[in-house]
């Protein structure tokens, strides 16, 4: 490893405890999509400190910002996040199911960690950017609303990405690798139906419900599911069924949709046939309704090129071992899943790479993957979605996974939460700032890297259909 980059690096190990007790203070006030203002106060404070230059309200969001240091190109995102997930409050270190406040909410997916780690990556790229007098600039982007609001696809639309010439991310997991292919599309628009109230046995024929219009929008979207791609997907949960009294016609009801596609245009298309069932629902029962739109995201857009470095970074690093005192807690936690296939790398690649995968994991039974998984870059879609999808659609972006929890634990789950400020996964968040930060070093000292990335960029984007409307704004719901 050059001199200069593990001089740089050597600033994360500095400031170590500085990182670590930022994701404990944010574990211990977890606040949902948009509404963390805790969470952003703390950043943006730290960041002063730090020495970066702070923009506070992003796109006109309250909890979105980023700090800044340097001057001049190339320019290198690194994406923070710090939402938290409902119902999953967990006291940390406990083995069972123990929540701090019931039905509170818990950093369930590890938000907590992933922030903290991306700044310490920002801190890292700083130092080097100091000592080595080079030209470029890293910016620290603190990106709310991941589990829900979509703040950095709101960002997209304003064409905040395009500024940068390479973003990197990481994400808590249970295995080491760098994450690769792609992911599908979604949107989410909540419908808000209004009728008329009405006694149900006096006056039936004067009441018009808003919770049959929910109703018959729900059958009609049953029928279209025959008539979509297969790799579509519509899922719905309806929000107010109106009151609890039957002898009511119910003057309210609403019903949140999301719909997925394999890519954006296809998800944005799809949406507007949900749109016309809504307009026949309304029809059919003499309602109203209010369309809310909520946020959508784009597929990712892999760079191989970008999978490499950060693989060639965490190579030269070593993944964290983790500490003996705290095996047994995370065999523990694994037995709630004892039955979890195999993950990581392994999961879309070729069979001989799934039989490494096997090995590594002694088939499923480790308690913990504290080690790098075979490196792998390919196509293969997942399914779920998220916002970081939008940001790859507008600059070369990759991400990496870091082992924090237990090997087979599930996301969104306690089991996470318990981990949270565990020295495990401390190390993760310490190991995923230093290859973050190797990576974008490496950037800023070969050009040809950075060439290389764009030029794998140019040839996978076809045209970004922004799936955020232009009138929309974030809706913390």
């Amino acid at each position: 490893m050059d001199e200069q980059k593990r001089a740089a690096l050597a600033a994360i190990d500095e400031n170590g405890a500085v990182f670590t007790a930022l994701s404990d203070r944010i574990w211990e006030s977890p606040e949902l999509s948009l509404k963390e203002h805790k969470a952003a106060a703390l950043y943006i404070q730290t960041l002063r400190e730090l020495g970066f230059a702070v923009t506070e309200k992003l796109g006109g969001i309250d909890t979105a910002f980023c700090g800044a240091y340097g001057s001049g190109r190339p320019v290198i995102g690194i994406l923070g996040e710090f939402d938290a997930l409902s119902g999953l409050s967990q006291k940390a270190g406990a083995a069972a199911e123990e929540p701090l406040v019931p039905g509170g909410n818990g950093h369930g997916c590890g938000h907590n960690l992933l922030g903290a780690g991306a700044l310490a990556a920002a801190v890292a790229v700083k130092r080097y950017l100091e000592q080595s007098g080079a030209p470029g600039t890293v910016i620290f982007f603190g990106c709310p609303g991941e589990e829900g609001g979509a703040a950095k696809a709101y960002l997209a639309r304003d064409g905040l990405w395009k500024e940068l010439d390479a973003a990197l991310s990481w994400h808590p997991s249970d295995v080491n690798q760098t994450v690769t292919g792609t992911n599908t599309a979604c949107t989410q628009v909540l419908y808000r139906f209004s009728g008329t109230a009405a006694h149900a046995a006096g006056e039936p024929h004067v009441g018009r419900s808003a919770l049959d219009a929910v109703e018959l929008m729900n059958i009609g979207v049953q029928f279209l599911r025959e008539h979509m791609t297969e790799d579509c997907r519509i899922h719905y949960a309806i929000t107010d069924a109106g009151g609890v009294s039957p002898n009511v016609v119910q003057a309210r009801a609403s019903v949140l949709y999301m719909v997925r596609a394999a890519r954006v245009a296809d998800a944005v298309t799809l949406q507007k046939r949900v749109d016309d069932i809504a307009k026949g629902a309304v029809l059919m029962t003499g309602t109203s309704f209010e369309r809310v739109f909520i946020d959508g995201t784009a597929e990712l857009l892999p760079n191989f090129t970008l999978e490499e470095l950060l693989y060639d970074n965490m190579e030269q690093i070593g993944a964290p071992v983790c500490p003996p005192e705290e095996l047994a807690f995370m065999a523990a936690l694994k037995e709630t899943f004892p039955t979890s296939p195999l993950c990581g790398t392994g999961a879309h690649c070729d069979p001989a790479i799934r039989e490494q995968v096997a090995e590594l994991t002694e088939r499923g039974t480790r308690a913990v993957n504290d080690f790098l998984m075979p490196r792998f870059s390919g196509e293969a879609a997942e399914p779920g979605s998220t916002d970081v999808g939008d940001v790859s659609q507008l600059t070369p972006t990759a991400q990496l996974n870091a082992a924090v929890w237990p090997a087979g634990v599930p996301g969104h789950s306690w089991q996470i939460v318990a981990c949270g400020k565990s020295r495990y996964a401390h190390a993760g968040l310490l190991f995923a700032g230093k290859a973050l930060a190797g990576a974008a070093i490496d950037l800023l000292m070969r050009p040809e890297l950075l060439a290389a990335a764009k030029e794998e960029f140019a040839g996978r984007a076809v045209g970004y259909v922004c799936p955020i409307e232009p009138d929309a704004v974030p809706i913390a719901l």
